[in-house]
């Protein structure tokens, strides 16, 4: 009797295991949830193709980020990299201290070499949000790379619930930032206006910590709630301000994690149309139970869309939450899970879902 031929069924159990094994073809489809596998600086800069690069460090002939964004013309049309060496550049020699990427200076590409690396950092509280900014983009078409951005205003200049200490303002169009973090004790990141996408970004904050009318998606954002001194009052991570039915803005928050210390909402309605989702998120026991508030806000909640789809953890139990707030199906979610919600396959260089 003929023995049955074993090759067919050997092939194909190596093949599944090659399969299954680390780099192989399903363990990565499996496991290939963070960008950092696909999005880099060297990927980055090969998409922009960027013909001229500023290096900025201690020893190179910037010795400031501002001077090289100083050094690009104005009009820019081709895609000028700003290269930042590893360590923490201040700004004191400078007017301001700030770091402001001017309107009429487009294409410029900020690379760092990560965000644990390469920071840019200034202490800086105002009662006015774009004044206390440590980094502002107003150009549209800009790109950031691996840089930490810290507000490192002290304690006592915060306390006052006025006062306020922005670690970056975007409010220039098509603006990308991939693996950068973002630090202030409150009001850290003003999303103000434009197209943005933030990819496995890191934001720490307590009082409305991400606030503006920006139209953007967070894609694996590592959120880290802070407690706050100022007052009782819990703070939130969102404060989104969509006027009208016809702004196209709104905060979209994808495959990330909420934690930290604390408690806090997940938004707070701002506006008539305030639009906030949190999809695919793991929240931590720091939201509250009621999920979103409307604390200092007098108008209607009709319209507001603040929601949720298919989160989970100890915070995404949605028993306690407020009755205006919404709980998202599929179908409902659908048209912000992906990067047509920003029209990013117009123009971002790279982005995965």
């Amino acid at each position: 009797m003929a023995r049955p031929c074993l090759l067919p069924f050997l092939l194909a159990a190596a093949a599944l295991l090659i399969a299954w094994a680390p780099g192989g073809a399903l363990a990565k489809s499996k496991l290939a949830k963070k960008s950092d596998d696909i999005v880099n600086g060297p990927l980055l800069t090969e998409k922009l193709k960027a013909n001229r690069t500023l290096i900025v460090g201690p020893d190179e002939e910037f010795k400031t980020v501002q001077s090289a964004i100083d050094a690009v013309p104005a009009g820019n049309t081709e895609w000028t990299i700003v290269h930042l060496r590893s360590g923490v550049h201040r700004h004191a020699s400078h007017a301001s201290g700030k770091v402001v990427i001017p309107k009429n200076k487009p294409f410029i590409f900020v690379r760092g070499n990560g965000k644990g690396r390469t920071s840019i950092s200034h202490e800086s509280a105002s009662a006015d949000n774009a004044e206390s900014a440590a980094f502002t983009v107003n150009a549209d078409n800009v790109v950031v790379f691996g840089v930490s951005f810290r507000n490192s205003a002290r304690a006592g200049l915060v306390n006052n619930q006025e006062i306020r200490s922005v670690s970056a303002m975007v409010a220039g169009d098509k603006v990308a930032f991939y693996h950068c973090a973002f630090y202030s004790p409150h009001h850290t990141l003003f999303d103000s206006a434009g197209r943005h996408y933030y990819e496995s970004c890191y934001i720490q904050g307590n009082i409305d910590f991400i606030f503006g009318g920006g139209q953007s998606i967070f894609q694996c954002p590592e959120i880290f709630v802070k407690p706050d001194r100022r007052t009782e009052i819990l703070g939130s991570i969102t404060a989104q301000d969509r006027m009208t039915d016809n702004d196209n803005s709104g905060f979209v928050f994808l495959k990330g994690k909420v934690y930290g210390v604390g408690e806090v909402y997940l938004g707070r309605v701002t506006a008539p149309d305030s639009r906030v989702l949190f999809a695919d998120t793991y929240l931590s026991k720091t939201i509250n139970p009621a999920g979103w508030t409307s604390i200092g806000y007098t108008g209607s909640t009709e319209k507001v869309m603040l929601a949720e789809f298919n989160c989970t953890g100890p915070g995404s139990d949605l028993a306690k939450r407020v009755p205006w707030s919404q709980r998202f199906t599929m179908n409902e979610a659908s048209k912000y899970l992906t990067i047509d919600f920003i029209n990013g396959n117009e123009w971002l260089p790279a982005y995965y879902y």
